[in-house]
């Protein structure tokens, strides 16, 4: 692996996204929908303080390594498919899983199930991104 070479570094970021992501949508988020009304707060405040360090190192790695691997392989179709699909995924994020968070902390109970709905199908999305950007990042590593 050559230090100087976004490639492989992307390959490592796009599988541990994809991997953090398919967590979230078969592990995290179905024990979260689970949860007793009267432990929402807790486990939703838990969840988030938890779950944040982690998603914007995450996040901020994918971003950083996209563009260094625009810039050094812009010819590559892999290159523009990792993009396309890290768009998706932090898109998805900042527009719809992340607000919808923020909003799930301060609704009640009767409103939740329906915020929730929205958010499992926003992670769906996000999941969707992660593992397009990782079939992306394959390719504009594949040798030759």
């Amino acid at each position: 692996m050559n230090a100087g070479d976004p490639a492989p570094w992307l390959l490592l970021a796009a599988s541990l996204h994809a991997g953090f992501q398919l967590t979230v949508t078969l592990v995290v988020y179905p024990a979260l929908v689970d949860v007793a009304p009267e432990a929402w707060t807790r486990a939703h405040d838990r969840h988030s303080r938890r779950i944040a360090p982690l998603a914007v190192v995450l996040y901020a790695a994918l971003v950083l390594l996209l563009g260094w691997t625009i810039l050094a392989e812009p010819g590559s179709p892999g290159t523009w498919v990792a993009l396309a699909g890290g768009v998706v995924s932090v898109l998805a994020t900042a527009l719809a899983a992340a607000p919808l968070h923020g909003r799930l902390s301060l609704v009640p109970p009767a409103e939740r199930r329906v915020l929730l709905e929205r958010l499992v199908r926003a992670d769906r999305v996000r999941t969707v991104g992660a593992l397009v950007c990782l079939v992306g990042a394959a390719w504009v590593s594949w040798p030759g």
